[in-house]
């Protein structure tokens, strides 16, 4: 048995059957030292709420109960999960909410309502490698802002973690990095590697935070720094008077107007500067 009184993860995963399945981007994390690491990097004193997506066989899950989480919304698409999370609910009467969904569809306030929660809620999740990115720009697109969420303790492709944390001038740098910079602040926390996964997967895996802004721009303009960003970055070999003719009739007289190079290209330009674009552009609308 495990320190809360369970069979170890390779015991519960023979018993019920959970093989992963490719097509849902299941890898499931075993070692539960890894997982009460992952538990530990969120603020689990603050006695928020914490939403889990994706727990699988539930080690973040009983890692996150093991910590001191007082309650968890675990969202679980996998039905094959639900007798083994039921067997972790049990073992921690009150703490523990499962809810068969899919996590692209849910409505999380919604559901932490249903389930006598309130928010700011944490969200803490070893993320479906296949859905990760799409989440993550739901959960950064929230309305209203301040958002649902007081922070995203997740796990993800380093490749991503790469991508949202990039400096202005990398390969890494583009829509995702500017997205989110502009509505939170992502720190990179530390990497875990292939072989502490069943199956393991090809790449490493990164556990980062995100905080979300307290001033941060509104509906409006996250919409149109959406699409200066896919105008700039869809084209992102070619110079910014032509790249952005997508977003603007004239573009090389708004750059200029501020300050910026007609001549440069998408990803010398910080994330302030498309903020600028993205108003320009909004105000012209």
């Amino acid at each position: 048995m495990s320190e809360d009184g369970l069979p170890p993860l390779r015991a519960v995963i023979a018993a019920h059957g959970l093989a992963a399945r490719k097509g849902l981007g299941q890898h499931f994390l075993l070692d539960l030292n890894l997982t009460r690491r992952i538990a530990r990097a969120a603020d689990l004193a603050s006695g928020a709420p914490v939403v889990e997506i994706g727990p699988g066989p539930g080690g973040l899950t009983r890692a996150l109960l093991l910590e001191g989480a007082g309650h968890v919304l675990a969202i679980e698409k996998d039905a094959r999960c639900l007798s083994a999370l039921g067997e972790i609910a049990a073992a921690y009467p009150g703490r523990l909410t499962v809810l068969e969904a899919d996590a692209l569809a849910v409505d999380i306030p919604a559901a932490l309502s249903r389930a006598g929660q309130t928010t700011p809620a944490q969200l803490v999740a070893n993320l479906p490698y296949n859905i990760a990115t799409p989440l993550l720009v739901r959960w950064i697109k929230a309305e209203p802002w301040p958002p649902w969420w007081r922070a995203l303790t997740v796990m993800v492709q380093k490749e991503v973690a790469s991508r949202l944390c990039a400096e202005a001038g990398t390969s890494d740098y583009g829509r995702l990095t500017v997205l989110a910079a502009a509505r939170a602040c992502p720190r990179r926390l530390f990497d875990i590697g292939p072989q502490a996964f069943v199956p393991p997967p090809k790449v490493v895996s990164t556990v980062l935070r995100l905080e979300p802004r307290a001033e941060a721009p509104d509906a409006a303009t996250m919409a149109a720094l959406e699409r200066v960003t896919a105008a700039a970055f869809g084209q992102r070999r070619k110079m910014l008077r032509t790249s952005l003719k997508g977003a603007f009739p004239a573009p090389e007289g708004v750059l200029e107007s501020l300050g910026l190079k007609s001549d440069a290209r998408a990803e010398t330009l910080t994330p302030a500067d498309f903020l600028a674009l993205a108003r320009r552009l909004g105000a012209s609308s």
